[in-house]
């Protein structure tokens, strides 16, 4: 019997508008009335999860920044981490500004931006639905490497690079790849999220990476939790969508890929649900408490 399961959010737990359907809230709710823990494992930041986790009732941890840090929602603090250090973000950065491509810097508590561009514009989108208290942080300055360098203390989970040209984002990948020490996350297509515009649907697209510390990744952050509740990984559940996703994917006891997703993460998938639209996680969560998977 399974007991425990780890959701990814964009692309997974919610849909294109970033919501989580009152179905999918409900079938959550029936997981963990039968004694499941549902734990969000996202490459977002603290406080854009903690609002989450609120709705669907996750009472107990989150992971962050893709594996970077476990927040124990109980006690309100962290008890896992692995941030990257203020130099190795500068030398990223300076990569970044040299070829004129867009990038943000994740912290625990904000996200660092020079512009509302590609996933920070979806972000900014999703808060003006929300109350002020459950928005995701947003920092825009005009010189982030000057605000970085300022910072005392600063502690990163990760950066993000993205570009709508292919070519521009696949060149910017290369030097990446040349940096000691980090994780460039593969990513093989582009995101695609639609925010609204009135009463218009306009889609933001564009090809991105996820850079964190190496040996940061979900499955890591998973195996600390499973210590911590005595678990063993046949009785784990990991569903995603996109390379972040693989590794919890491929070595938990059950690896559910979402419709839609990247083929390399369908193709390691133990079973493949419906997509991000189509409700996809309550549907195979449904299969879990029927016990049919």
């Amino acid at each position: 019997m399974y007991k425990f399961v780890a959701i990814d959010l964009d692309g997974t737990m919610l849909n294109s508008y970033g919501i989580v359907t009152e179905n999918t809230k409900n079938v959550i709710k029936k997981v963990l009335n039968e004694g499941i823990e549902v734990i969000i494992a996202s490459g977002r930041p603290i406080d854009s999860i903690k609002t989450i986790a609120k709705e669907i009732e996750s009472k107990k941890y989150f992971i962050a920044g893709n594996g970077a840090l476990i927040y124990d929602i109980q006690n309100d603090k962290i008890i896992y981490e692995k941030f990257m250090s203020k130099e190795k973000v500068l030398e990223i950065i300076k990569i970044c500004e040299e070829n004129s491509i867009s990038y943000n810097l994740y912290t625990e508590t904000t996200i660092i931006a020079k512009a509302l561009k590609y996933n920070v514009l979806y972000y900014h989108k999703e808060n003006l639905k929300k109350e002020e208290n459950k928005r995701t942080n947003i920092t825009i300055v005009d010189d982030i490497h000057k605000y970085v360098e300022n910072l005392e203390n600063p502690r990163f989970l990760k950066i993000t690079v993205c570009d709508e040209n292919k070519f521009v984002f696949q060149s910017i990948i290369k030097k990446l790849r040349k940096v000691s020490n980090i994780e460039v996350l593969d990513v093989l297509h582009m995101s695609r999220k639609m925010i609204k515009q009135g009463t218009e649907d306009i889609p933001i697209e564009y090809y991105y990476t996820e850079i964190s510390l190496k040996d940061v990744d979900k499955w890591n952050a998973i195996e600390f939790l499973m210590e911590k509740m005595n678990l063993k990984k046949e009785e784990v559940v990991a569903i995603g969508d996109n390379m972040n996703d693989k590794i919890m994917i491929e070595n938990a006891g059950l690896g559910v890929a979402m419709g839609g997703s990247t083929p390399n993460i369908i193709n390691i998938a133990d079973y493949v649900t419906t997509s991000n639209n189509d409700e996809g996680v309550a549907n195979v969560l449904e299969k879990i408490i029927k016990e049919e998977l």
